[in-house]
């Protein structure tokens, strides 16, 4: 595995193309070109047969580097570094930084490729690959490009798990243009590994990460909120923007209140179920009391001077019975 920097400082994996796939591609693409050279010459044999030997010689010339030359090099520079011998491997030239080759590229390994693979019978390109590290031949050095591999089994990605829903749309307004490529990959890294790590090391890799988070968006992290949670929120805000940048639209969710509890996640005092705690996992808040119905100075089944019962409520028939005007209190209660 080569790691190659990209323009934008972009860290990419690529896989270079060894001397037995590459062999074969250019064996794919001189049969090819051969057959194609053949029939060219055929025909302009016989319509050039009433042509001198020098006419004839002239555009055997033209034809061999039209064919053989020019071909490969047209294929290349349209293709972006496909061609069909390389399209059945599943191999691909690239730049050294690893964006798609140009003109020049494909002009400068064309025009060595003639020497280095035709006129030496490719054993001066089989030993080029050989001594070098990445397998480049000549024309590769010279132009500056990479024959790489294309079909490499992809591995499967870490789950990135989601925020806590109370921390939706928290951060619609943060600014994270200045938040640099490396943190984010580290960000990701972290979330997708956390449940393997130490409670205590993840907490302080957590707080760490999220320090970092901070200072390059310029908004101190939300107080109350685990630095895990606050990571993955973030992260969600990012991946939202992306979608709404590539596909257009959509308004962003509406922002849960802070403290009011979800199932599952508690409130801000309590950490969201699946981000680590260090010393235990804190007690959530407790569920809000309901409203006092029918407009009731008191709770429903609370004593007190004003109390009223509402309509239905069981506690109303073991109240004493309010007795009516004019007569006094007995302290008798009917049995119920």
């Amino acid at each position: 595995m080569s790691e190659l920097v990209t323009g934008e400082a972009v860290a990419l994996e690529l896989r270079p193309a060894r001397l037995p796939s590459r062999a074969l591609a250019v064996l794919i693409d001189l049969a090819l070109a051969m057959a194609v050279y053949i029939a060219v010459t055929v025909a302009l044999v016989a319509a050039s047969a009433s042509l001198d030997d020098a006419a004839q010689v002239a555009i055997s010339i033209a034809a061999f580097l039209l064919v053989l030359v020019g071909g490969p090099i047209a294929v290349e520079t349209l293709s972006h570094g496909r061609s069909l011998g390389k399209l059945a491997v599943g191999l691909r030239v690239v730049r050294d930084d690893g964006g798609p080759i140009r003109f020049r590229h494909a002009l400068v390994r064309g025009a060595i490729g003639v020497v280095e693979i035709v006129m030496t019978f490719g054993v001066v390109a089989c030993i080029a690959s050989l001594v070098s590290a990445r397998g480049r031949r000549l024309g590769d050095v010279f132009a500056g490009t990479l024959v790489v591999r294309e079909r490499i089994p992809v591995a499967p990605s870490g789950f990135v798990p989601p925020p806590p829903p109370w921390l939706a749309g928290r951060f619609t307004e943060l600014d994270l243009s200045a938040v640099p490529d490396g943190l984010w990959l580290a960000i990701r890294q972290y979330l997708t590994r956390m449940h393997q790590l130490d409670q205590q090391v993840g907490w302080a890799m957590a707080a760490r990460l999220a320090s970092e988070l901070a200072a390059s968006t310029g908004a101190p992290a939300p107080q109350g909120v685990p630095p895990g949670a606050y990571l993955a929120a973030v992260v969600q805000e990012r991946q939202a923007r992306e979608v709404r940048r590539a596909f257009g639209g959509g308004a962003p969710a509406p922002a849960a209140h802070a403290s009011a509890p979800v199932a599952g996640y508690g409130s801000v005092a309590g950490v969201p179920g699946g981000y680590p705690y260090p010393g235990g996992q804190p007690t959530a808040a407790p569920s809000p009391q309901p409203p006092v119905a029918y407009g009731s100075e008191a709770a429903p089944g609370a004593g007190g001077p004003g109390a009223t019962a509402a309509p239905g409520d069981p506690s109303e028939a073991s109240r004493p019975a309010v007795p009516p005007e004019g007569r006094p209190a007995s302290g008798f209660v009917p049995p119920a």
